[in-house]
């Protein structure tokens, strides 16, 4: 019965949080500030959530600082997802094999 409640509660809540926006903003919004600040809010939001456990995936920081190093650079050159993805995760892998 608790799955089912939590499961249910947690339905309830994203959808909510889906709905909300629609409902109160019926008519589209003129504000230069809010426009951008919603447009990068879920940038922040996903970095925020990602950023820190980048630097506590791994045993060692400074092998999970090199991989993150790796995926900014390539990110930089506009690399595509999975090229940064799979070689930042190589990097890792040859820092806990060399070093």
């Amino acid at each position: 019965m608790y799955i089912l409640l939590s499961i249910g509660v947690m339905a309830l809540v994203t959808y909510l949080i889906r709905v909300l926006p629609l409902t109160l903003f019926k008519r589209k919004v003129k504000s230069p500030f809010i426009r951008s600040f919603l447009y990068y809010v879920p940038y922040a939001v996903l970095g925020g959530m990602t950023f820190p456990h980048i630097f506590y995936s791994t045993q060692n920081t400074l092998y999970a600082t090199i991989g993150t190093v790796v995926a900014l650079l390539l990110g930089y050159f506009e690399r595509g997802l999975t090229t940064v993805a799979l070689v930042s995760v190589l990097a890792v892998y040859l820092c806990h094999i060399l070093l």
